[in-house]
């Protein structure tokens, strides 16, 4: 029997335009209660385990996420023996090897992770990540035979390479071999590569889909190390735990579900990541004023945006060059070029979501509006639609494509999904009834190429296929709540010990509390479009709050119009750190009037 609904706070419609809903139901309730009575762990964090669906006899160990717990065989992966016999090979001959890697975060990182580990034998190589608008996603015939004319007899693929067969016969018809590591969905046929290591393979039973790539990477290497070590290599093997930050980057950056094996990547590689041996990592920390222990926060919005940055309008090469080098000079230098790339990319970004939200709101004022919106421009920047789509699907609350068309009519689209919408399947369809040149993805994000003249029957299909769906989605919609908290109640010592159950993000969403009932004493605009809350409770107790990018928002608006007014407000409990001091803040969510 399904659970009624149980609203919380009876809030039903906030300023969000959602209802509020107990996370918990009341199976949860009591399984949160026996978490807390079997490990003596405090009720909110029993509330948080139960809630992401961790049992009584799983916490402990859920709490203290290890790699040698978690970590999989890797030979459980299709394709891992082949690819890492071939690597030792590779190490033993002593070969000239070649890393082609992807131009975001993960790429970046699986390529510099792979250097490294070449690197530590002495082995030569070099990393070539594609132009994102010259040549595009993944591997193309043209780089192959290229790296192959440089005295590549191996060529690595990291975080692409499973759809590109073409690419990888121009490789073997050069004289190369190469070894795909990757996990994306596979579109097709294998590429005849010595081994495809992809965990999303339809024939791998291994049951690790949610890793990166970069997560996948170091399984290989995992695996590497461990026919080297048979094989009597003559060196001892690189300390492999002291390269999982860059694995903790990329799957943070990437989004994947923090379950498994990837949380303790990331619990452990933020503990590397602190000590900031990595020059690449240092440096960005130091240009993105970063004074306070690395979180997961820093890594998605603050080091993540700077890597992109450089593969989105600038070098696509700079990030994993970064995260690659051991040359403190060489890593200020490249972090600073990224650092100011980056606010490029802020500029142009905030002057094209200007223009895109007016587009949106005007189709949007007529009635509920398309299922999936869909704009484009000739004036905009290719590499920057997947994060004007990703503001706008936040904005437009649907799926959203943001296209930048070329002088020659072809667009370079972006979409960005929302939860419980298949965006990739959709487009894969798409692709199969000619309405775009290519496409592809995953349910919440993809890309397509299209021509001018059939956004017209690409609008129609997607209203056809999706309008029921989103609609549907969208009147569901709810915030799920964890607990009610007070001013007085949100302290740094709480915050460590919801901590103990993150970390959070994609798979394992951070705790969203509620202050009932609390004032807002005084607001103000800070920074691009950030709004500073001071919220007090009905008794006395005061918090600083933020509700980034709320600014033209319909919660900054609510917000704004009840200044001085008792409200309810949702949102987050994290860090502020100010003149050496660590303090509890509050990241607003939503709000809603108290009824």
């Amino acid at each position: 029997m399904v659970e009624e609904k149980r609203y919380f706070l009876d809030v039903r419609r906030s300023a969000n335009g959602v209802a509020w809903v107990h996370r918990l139901d009341r199976r949860q309730e009591n399984v949160a209660l026996a978490i807390a009575q079997t490990n003596g762990i405090p009720d909110l964090v029993s509330r948080v385990l139960a809630g992401r669906g961790v049992g009584a006899d799983e916490a402990a160990r859920f709490l203290d996420p290890t790699i040698r717990d978690l970590l999989p065989d890797p030979a459980s992966l299709s394709g891992m023996e082949a690819a890492a016999e071939r690597l030792m090979r590779a190490v033993m001959r002593r070969e000239r090897i070649a890393v082609f890697g992807d131009y975001d975060v993960d790429g970046a990182a699986s390529s510099a992770l792979m250097k490294r580990f070449l690197g530590h034998y002495g082995i030569e190589s070099e990393i070539y990540i594609p132009d994102r608008i010259f040549e595009g996603y993944g591997p193309n015939p043209e780089a192959m035979r290229e790296l192959v004319g440089r005295g590549a007899s191996l060529i690595v693929t990291v975080d692409c390479g499973t759809n590109s067969g073409p690419s990888i016969a121009a490789a073997n018809e050069a004289g190369a071999e190469v070894v795909v590591i990757d996990h994306h969905q596979v579109g097709g046929p294998l590429p005849d590569a010595v081994a495809v290591v992809n965990p999303n393979r339809e024939d791998d039973l291994s049951g690790q889909g949610h890793l990166c790539a970069a997560g996948v990477v170091f399984l290989v290497l995992v695996q590497t190390v461990k026919l080297l070590r048979e094989a009597r290599h003559q060196l001892p093997p690189p300390d492999l735990l002291g390269l999982i930050d860059l694995v903790a980057l990329a799957t943070v950056c990437d989004v994947v579900p923090l379950v498994g094996v990837n949380r303790a990547f990331v619990v452990k590689g933020l503990a590397v990541a602190r000590r900031l041996g990595n020059p690449g990592l240092a440096a960005l920390a130091r240009v993105a004023r970063i004074g306070e222990p690395l979180s997961p926060f820093h890594f998605s919005f603050l080091i993540g945006p700077r890597i992109n940055a450089g593969g989105r309008i600038g070098d696509a090469a700079l990030g994993s060059r970064l995260l690659a080098t051991d040359d403190p000079v060489e890593a200020t230098s490249i972090a600073e070029t990224l650092d100011r790339l980056n606010q490029e990319r802020q500029a142009m970004e905030n002057a094209m979501l200007e223009q895109a939200r007016a587009e949106a709101d005007a189709e949007l004022a007529r009635g509920a509006g398309p299922a999936i919106l869909v704009t484009g421009s000739d004036e905009w920047h290719p590499g920057v639609v997947g994060l004007l789509a990703s503001r706008l699907k936040d904005h437009a609350r649907r799926p959203v494509f943001a296209i930048a068309f070329g002088i020659d009519g072809v667009g370079t689209g972006s979409g960005r999904s929302i939860v419980g919408f298949d965006l990739g399947r959709l487009v894969r369809e798409a692709a199969e009834k000619g309405f775009i040149v290519k496409g592809g993805g995953h349910a919440m994000a993809a890309g397509i190429t299209i021509e001018r003249n059939r956004l017209g029957d690409l609008r129609a299909f997607f209203e056809e296929r999706a309008a029921t769906e989103v609609m549907r989605l969208n009147s569901e919609e709810t915030l799920k709540i964890d607990a009610a908290l007070t001013a007085e109640g949100a302290t740094v010592e709480l915050l460590d010990t919801l901590e103990h159950a993150g970390p959070y993000g994609a798979g394992h969403p951070a705790p969203i509390l509620v202050l009932p009932r609390h004032r807002i004493t005084d607001i103000r605009i800070v920074g691009n479009g950030h709004m500073r809350v001071g919220l007090r409770s009905e008794m006395g107790g005061s918090l600083q709050a933020m509700a980034f990018r709320a600014e033209n928002t319909a919660l900054g608006a609510f917000l704004a119009g009840n200044r001085g007014q008792t409200m309810h407000v949702a949102g987050m409990l994290s860090s502020n750190f100010w003149n050496g001091r660590r303090n509890a803040q509050f990241r607003i969510a939503d709000a809603a009037a108290v009824t």
